[in-house]
């Protein structure tokens, strides 16, 4: 009751701990946003308001496998929010360029600000990180689950289904071990190319980490933003030796350990 109080008079509203004894009397007030109206108020309406009204919401929903840069545009066209504000402000107040949302649907309040939604989101996608870090690792270390998203974003790429998951997971490892580049098309599908079709001239061009035709090891952040199965999936691969797949005609993967068998296999596919 106190918290609430406090966090009023942080938001510039005259509350005085008396004010919580009466708010105490009158019940418990509403978590979240609350729709008070644009109306005038005694002291006592408003302390009753503050425990009956209720919230003006809606819902935003992040799909596992998108990009932040995607998913700003989709919430900026869906709240009617500024997309460069918004933009603007997740790079003022984020950690890292991807990987910090938490797949998920968010209930919001109806006209919110680009500020108040940026803290809002990565405050609940924080909470969120720590309790499956904890879950999965035993702890929360930042830089540590930064590194594991990662990882985690090229199989949540890559992967057919949250079945392929640790086979795909396999094949990183096993690469990775090896010394090999990853030399997978799902890396530059970062960012605004979160959809585009990875072409000859785009591994040619791009020069970023995201591109493992000509960078060893993983790229320098996640690609996009994961779900939980990517995530067990890059502590939990598949113990196998495959070093290749390739998109079957039927959509599913077709793995190997040699790239003679590789390459028939992608012949195959494309016939």
């Amino acid at each position: 009751m106190f918290k609430s109080i406090a966090h009023l008079k942080e938001d510039g509203v005259n509350l005085y701990l008396v004010d919580a004894i009466i708010l105490r009397l009158i019940g418990h007030p509403q978590h979240g946003w609350i729709d008070l109206k644009e109306e005038k108020s005694t002291r006592i309406e408003y302390l009753n308001k503050l425990t009956t009204a209720k919230a003006a919401t809606q819902t935003i929903t992040l799909i596992p496998g998108e990009t932040t840069v995607v998913f700003l545009e989709q919430i900026a066209e869906q709240l009617n929010l500024d997309t460069k504000k918004l933009k603007d402000v997740y790079a003022d107040m984020a950690t890292a360029p991807e990987g910090l949302f938490v797949p998920d649907t968010y209930s919001i309040p109806k006209e919110i600000t680009e500020e108040r939604l940026m803290a809002f989101l990565l405050d609940q996608s924080e909470q969120k990180r720590i309790r499956m870090a904890t879950n999965l690792l035993g702890s929360y270390d930042e830089a540590k689950w930064l590194q594991l998203v990662t990882l985690a974003s090229v199989i949540q790429k890559e992967a057919a289904s949250v079945e392929d998951m640790p086979m795909v997971s396999s094949v990183i490892q096993n690469r990775l071990k090896k010394k090999m580049r990853l030399q997978m098309d799902g890396t530059l599908n970062y960012g605004k190319y979160s959809h585009q079709k990875v072409t000859a001239a785009r591994i040619r061009s791009d020069k970023t980490s995201y591109n493992t035709y000509k960078h060893s090891g993983l790229p320098d952040f996640p690609i996009c933003n994961v779900s939980k199965e990517a995530l067990r999936a890059a502590l939990y691969p598949k113990s196998t030796d495959y070093l290749y797949f390739v998109r079957g005609k039927d959509g599913q993967h077709i793995y190997t350990s040699y790239f003679s068998t590789h390459h028939k296999n992608i012949l195959n596919a494309t016939k």
